[in-house]
């Protein structure tokens, strides 16, 4: 057990919740900080945990609380979920973005982002382009280490009903088999996948800006034997 501190935003999301899952039995962590809008019982008995209540519209209150050496941000919704395109922007670059800051300042060296195949700040397609544009605003905090996941449909399940991607899921393991080659970026990806993913990023600990598209998380979510087993770039 080393004496790193992760510090997860968006913990109890499809991918966050499966994150805490792999993290509590890393080595590499002495003490996990969760993010969270509301106290997650089950976490209450667990030490290794640390559950921090936020307003994110009040972040910087939370200063002292949010000292890590890696960070983890899997914060996102849905416009649906949002309601408005400007709630969205909030939840999926503002906040993102103000969390990296403020953990920067209290001395976090790593930051690990779930963002979205197709992220692109230029986009005409507005997720597409909020994701690319957290991802930009992102390089330029100047992290030592900053590591970016672009997985393709996340697969999972989720707490609320989500009718098209239930759809998009159910057609993706049928034509699963079929994606190979330059279609393999494309390919759905389960959300536990893709946080072992994130996790082996973490545990390379490559200098400089990194991105993994959804092909590599399926390499990475793979990958066989000791969670601190050197991985290959």
């Amino acid at each position: 057990m080393t004496d790193k501190v992760a510090l997860i935003a968006g913990a109890t999301g499809l991918v966050g919740s499966a994150l805490t899952s792999i993290l509590l039995d890393a080595p590499e962590y002495r003490q996990i900080v969760v993010l969270v809008r509301k106290r997650v019982p089950e976490w209450d008995n667990t030490p290794r945990i640390t559950q921090i209540l936020v307003d994110y519209e009040r972040l910087d209150d939370h200063l002292d609380d949010l000292v890590a050496d890696d960070v983890y941000c899997c914060l996102g919704t849905t416009i649906k979920q949002a309601g408005t395109q400007d709630n969205m922007y909030r939840i999926d670059v503002t906040y993102p973005l103000r969390v990296a800051e403020l953990a920067k300042r209290q001395g976090a060296t790593q930051l690990l982002l779930v963002s979205a195949m197709g992220a692109d700040r230029t986009s005409k397609i507005f997720y597409n382009r909020i994701k690319g544009e957290l991802e930009h605003k992102l390089v330029g905090l100047d992290y030592p280490s900053f590591s970016t996941a672009r997985p393709s449909l996340l697969l999972g399940e989720r707490q609320e009903l989500r009718t098209g991607e239930r759809i998009g899921a159910a057609l993706a393991k049928v034509l699963s088999p079929l994606m190979g080659g330059a279609l393999a970026k494309y390919k759905a990806i389960p959300a536990e996948k893709v946080a072992r993913a994130l996790y082996r990023m973490a545990c390379m600990e490559k200098r400089g800006v990194h991105v993994y598209n959804s092909d590599r998380l399926h390499e990475l979510g793979d990958v066989p034997g000791s969670a601190t087993q050197r991985v290959t770039s």
